[in-house]
């Protein structure tokens, strides 16, 4: 007896069976009203949005007719790299600082966030680019970290006494920039035309030797990127031109 009971307790074609409620009946679908799924066959909808797939369309699709983003002519060039700097002159820096809006040291340099709240500048754009124009205003040395400045700007301040250094910022710092927050680590240049824009003494980058060597307030990282980043020079890669 008790051997029938161990053969049959065994896993058989004939003794397989689905899991309880694993199997539901099949909706017969589009048998009449009568069925309770007539009509529409529980899509809903007629044409369309009652066929099988997506149902649908591509973003623009109108229908067939012609949609109007090819009824409007494209003419130009939009570059997707393309950045867009708030300018800032030295004659408007200096009535600032005549006005007691602005004021700088070595160890806190004026940034976008000082130009911004002081209402010098009305929005930073991709950053701040110092510019020239009224160099013969200056009257007093200042030290600004621009994300870029013109050879112009960057004589006359030195001239004075003061010092320029330019740092990147990608739209994230920026942003932190401006607001303050010193919680997360700042983004490092990425692109070709920027790591050798700031890697540059003659643009006075923030990334070059001679900036780390000058600039009071120096991160440890910097150094580090700046290593990384001029080891081209050492290896004997030519720039391209």
């Amino acid at each position: 007896m008790s051997l029938a009971r161990a053969a049959t307790s065994r896993v058989r074609l004939f003794n397989l069976t689905p899991a309880a409620n694993s199997q539901h009946a099949q909706k017969r679908l589009g048998r009449g009203q009568g069925s309770g799924r007539g009509g529409t066959s529980g899509r809903g909808h007629n044409g369309q949005k009652s066929r099988s797939g997506n149902g649908k369309p591509k973003a623009g699709f109108e229908g067939g007719q012609t949609p109007i983003i090819k009824l409007f002519p494209k003419r130009g060039f939009v570059n997707p790299n393309a950045k867009v700097y708030a300018a800032v002159n030295l004659d408007r820096i200096q009535h600032w600082i005549d006005q007691g809006r602005l004021s700088c040291s070595p160890e806190n340099p004026i940034t976008a966030k000082e130009l911004f709240l002081s209402g010098c500048i009305h929005d930073v754009h991709d950053g701040i680019k110092l510019l020239g124009d009224g160099g013969s205003a200056l009257k007093a040395p200042i030290h600004i970290t621009p994300s870029r400045a013109s050879k112009s700007a960057i004589r006359a301040v030195e001239k004075l006494g003061g010092s320029v250094f330019c740092k990147y910022y990608n739209p994230l710092a920026l942003r932190d920039c401006v607001k303050g927050n010193t919680e997360r680590t700042q983004a490092a240049p990425t692109k070709r035309n920027d790591i050798l824009w700031y890697t540059s003494w003659k643009n006075r980058g923030y990334l070059s030797p001679e900036a780390l060597s000058k600039m009071p307030v120096v991160e440890d990282r910097w150094k580090e990127l700046s290593k990384q980043f001029l080891m081209y020079k050492e290896q004997g890669i030519e720039q391209q031109k």
